[in-house]
């Protein structure tokens, strides 16, 4: 009846006739009253002839002397094309030797019967064929992950219970979170370096490895967090501390969120002074430490105790002498180091109100030429605004230590003057930066 692969619409339409016709009359009838009244694009001859009218079916019954039928026309036309050839149908008023009328009923579209039936057969196989326990792409994808992580973690220390990565123990540098699912959450962004300590009790293995590499302490950023890094200022030997954002843990942060908090890490001096780790603890952690490296950050604690108790432990009558001595000899020549220091220094005497104002503040100030604030940040944020800086600073004054990143920066950024509250270990000391200390 029709190509099922072109067909778009088919043309219902019913012929009465009075008399007795049969299908090739009315067959010729819809060729020949009709040639010729459209014009040559729609002549059903050549519609047929290209395929774009298909085979003319037509169903016939008589009774009484009288003839009734149905006539189908299947189209590949567009919509206007196939309704123009509808309308001409009913123009047609004779087949054969008999008067007759065509009318049409109505147009089928082919396409939206497909569409229904689609539509009811989707159903059918949405509800019936699935799985209802098939698990989605999503689940998939992270079940898979997940076995990959665990894969990855391998354990360290002399009863391999300490969850690690896969690149502990070959790095130079560690980062030493709290938990295992925080050395998974590090696992799946790539991070193959991390070690954890499983709570504040740090195991000794931990502890002695710290002393090999150069560490960075990621902790959670609740007062849990705060504990482990005041635990691991005593009993380790770090270098860098990083902390995850207030109220999140390491955990439950995504990629975006541990790069920024590992870049915003801030050398473990300023942790000291932040979290105030006393002199004792330093000095049970350098009598710990073997390493020439680490351990020389806080070696001068002990040099000053050795310098006095010797001193004390000669006889009374030294010992009464040094009673009377430290308001002149012991006080007067630290003053002699210092005050001349701030008078040898126009710089420090001319930014000496900035210092005083964020002493204890952990804050910096950024001036002009003309010594005026242009911005103001923490120092644990100094880094990045320095490199984010497009004003004309030529001084920072800070709360912190001078360390050899910032240093570089400065220089870069043509900043004249560095004033912090202590130098760091500094290999490097460009020529046109000038560094001066507070303390």
């Amino acid at each position: 009846m029709q190509s099922t692969d072109t067909t778009k619409y088919i043309i219902h339409s019913k012929i009465n006739a009075d008399g007795v016709i049969e299908r090739p009359d009315i067959v010729g009838a819809i060729f020949g009253q009709t040639e010729g009244l459209l014009g040559s694009d729609l002549d059903l001859r050549d519609l047929q002839k290209t395929g774009r009218i298909g085979r003319i079916e037509v169903v016939v019954s008589t009774k009484g002397g009288k003839t009734k039928g149905n006539i189908h026309i299947p189209s590949s036309l567009d919509r206007i094309e196939t309704s123009i050839l509808a309308a001409s149908l009913e123009t047609i008023d004779r087949v054969g030797p008999c008067s007759a009328n065509i009318e049409v009923s109505n147009i089928e579209d082919v396409r939206a019967t497909k569409r229904k039936h689609i539509v009811e057969r989707a159903k059918f196989i949405l509800t019936g064929m699935f799985d209802a326990n098939l698990p989605e792409s999503q689940e998939i994808a992270d079940e898979v992950r997940q076995s990959v992580r665990i894969e990855e973690m391998q354990f360290f220390g002399k009863n391999k219970n300490i969850p690690c990565g896969p690149n502990v123990v070959d790095s130079d540098a560690i980062v030493v979170v709290e938990g295992r699912a925080d050395v998974l959450n590090l696992l799946r962004y790539g991070i193959k370096n991390a070690i954890c300590v499983g709570g504040t009790n740090v195991p000794p293995e931990v502890a002695e490895l710290t002393r090999k590499k150069t560490v960075t302490a990621f902790t959670d950023g609740d007062r849990g967090g705060k504990l482990i890094i005041k635990e691991l200022l005593q009993v380790a030997d770090i270098d860098y501390v990083a902390r995850a954002p207030d109220g999140k843990t390491v955990e439950d942060l995504v990629q975006r969120e541990i790069i920024r908090a590992l870049r915003q890490k801030v050398p473990v001096e300023q942790a000291m002074e932040a979290y105030s780790i006393d002199k004792p603890a330093e000095k049970a952690k350098t009598s710990s430490s073997s390493g020439p490296k680490k351990g020389g950050r806080i070696s001068r604690v002990p040099k000053r105790e050795k310098r006095v108790k010797p001193d004390r432990a000669r006889n009374p009558a030294a010992k009464m002498k040094k009673i009377a001595e430290p308001p002149i000899k012991k006080e007067k020549p630290k003053p002699s180091t210092t005050k001349p220091a701030t008078s040898q220094h126009p710089v420090l005497k001319r930014l000496s109100s900035h210092s005083e104002s964020l002493a204890g503040t952990l804050g910096a100030r950024l001036l002009d030429q003309d010594d005026k604030v242009v911005n103001e940040t923490p120092v644990r944020d100094l880094v990045n605004t320095l490199k984010n800086s497009e004003d004309n600073v030529k001084s920072v004054v800070f709360d912190g230590v001078v360390t050899q990143r910032i240093l570089d920066i400065a220089s870069n950024k043509g900043i004249d003057t560095l004033i912090g509250v202590k130098k760091g270990n500094i290999t490097k000391s460009p020529a046109n930066v000038k560094v001066y200390t507070s303390a």
